[in-house]
């Protein structure tokens, strides 16, 4: 009995460990369950769903689908729903046990909806109150007198002072929120860069049609494009010119990101950034790491480093910087890290031998991801450079649940 104590410390301690790890994905938590679909649904078609994965100390108060009412019809704009599940992310944490011991037995919480600015005054906070017999209720602070509020079911699944999802019994209701919503107006893609910054970068984007109708494509759903600025294209337009069809399309695509990122969300995150390449061209990485050093957005690509110059356009869902360089991927050049890498060590002496003659005609012609300086390593090589780079920060969590766990077995001894 003495022995089982520890063993389930641990085991709850690495289960602990390995969620942080994970990460916070709202579609994957309310994707294990049914009946929470349409919800689910309605965060990814609102784009909802990746500004709640970005955030932290935050509770989603998800609905089931039976009780999601009016909301699914459609009777609202998808502007205006984005607004109503606003209501149902609080800016703060909430599990069922602090929902039972309110001070007071009564607060009022911020919502992404009262962040958002579209909020007047007090509309986009939520009273959430404790009842006798445990009974915990939530309604908007603009409700109308008619509206009743909603109650608190279950919790689905938190992670103590960082995330929270919560059930509530039906869809919460606000006059402000409920207000209808112009459709955005329509944006000419060609027009905005070539006013600001990026009208060379806008030319090649129009000369090949494959690239185009890709980025453009996007940018009515969820698109954050970083365009060179003028000086960069004209730089690297001796290397672009030697590039072949399908590498010139693919590192036009590199520029395009499938997702909205405000300058804001750019600013406090950091990590890998997937591009439309990465979607569109088969068994590539095409990523690079976005960071930031005293309030300067860097994109570094392992073969040059550009930073954000100005903001063309930050307006959900598209996004446009003007970056000082040409983003240029591993894929197609030689990475900066593979050339400060040490020299092999030499070789002993080798016997001579014949020279076979080259075949001049067969190598005169660089491959389709080939880029005119010389090409990457072949797939195989950066498979293995990319598992030696993941290898130091998967044994740095491990020591560190290895000392959290000893740490556990200090105090249950």
């Amino acid at each position: 009995m003495d022995l089982m104590r520890p063993l389930a410390l641990v085991a709850a301690l690495l289960a602990v460990c390995a969620a942080a790890a994970e990460g916070f994905d709202i579609l994957q938590i309310l994707g294990k369950h049914d009946e929470f679909s349409q919800f689910c649904k309605l965060l990814n078609e609102t784009h909802l769903a990746g500004d709640i994965n970005r955030d932290r100390t935050i509770t989603v108060l998800a609905v089931a689908n039976g009780d999601m009412g009016h909301l699914t019809s459609s009777h609202y704009s998808l502007g205006t729903i984005r607004h109503i599940l606003e209501l149902h992310v609080v800016a703060d944490y909430y599990d069922e046990k602090k929902l039972k011991q309110l001070s007071h037995g009564a607060t009022a919480a911020s919502t992404l909806f009262q962040r958002s600015g579209f909020a007047p005054g007090m509309a986009g906070y939520v009273n959430i109150t404790q009842h006798r017999g445990g009974k915990v209720t939530f309604i908007v602070d603009d409700a109308a007198d008619s509206v009743k509020p909603v109650t608190f079911v279950k919790q689905i699944e938190s992670h103590r002072y960082d995330y929270s999802v919560l059930q509530v019994s039906s869809v919460l209701s606000s006059q402000e929120a409920e207000a209808p919503v112009a459709p955005p107006a329509p944006v000419n893609l060609t027009d905005l860069l070539s006013k600001k910054y990026c009208k060379s970068f806008a030319g090649l984007l129009a000369a090949y049609t494959k690239a185009f109708d890709t980025i453009n494509g996007t940018k009515d759903t969820a698109l954050t494009l970083f365009c060179p600025v003028d000086a960069a294209v004209a730089a690297f337009m001796p290397k672009f010119k030697n590039l072949t069809a399908k590498a010139k399309t693919a590192i036009l695509l590199y520029h395009a990101v499938p997702d909205y990122y405000s300058m804001q969300f750019l600013k406090s995150n950091k990590g890998k950034v997937t591009t439309l390449a990465t979607t569109s061209v088969a068994k590539k990485d095409y990523t690079y790491e976005a960071q930031t050093e005293a309030d300067t957005v860097t994109l570094d690509t392992t073969v040059t480093t550009s930073t954000i110059q100005a903001t063309v356009r930050d307006d959900d869902p598209l996004a446009i910087y003007a970056v000082s360089n040409f983003l240029q991927p591993k894929e197609l050049f030689k990475s900066k890290t593979k050339d400060l890498a040490p020299a092999p060590a030499p070789e002993g002496p080798k016997k001579k031998t014949k020279k076979k003659p080259s075949n001049t005609s067969a190598a005169a012609a660089p491959a389709d991801d080939e880029a005119a300086d010389g090409p990457a390593a072949d797939d195989s090589a950066d498979d293995a450079a990319d598992k030696a780079g993941a290898a130091p920060s998967l044994l740095a969590r491990w020591i560190t649940a290895a000392a959290t766990v000893a740490a556990a077995l200090a105090l249950a001894a």
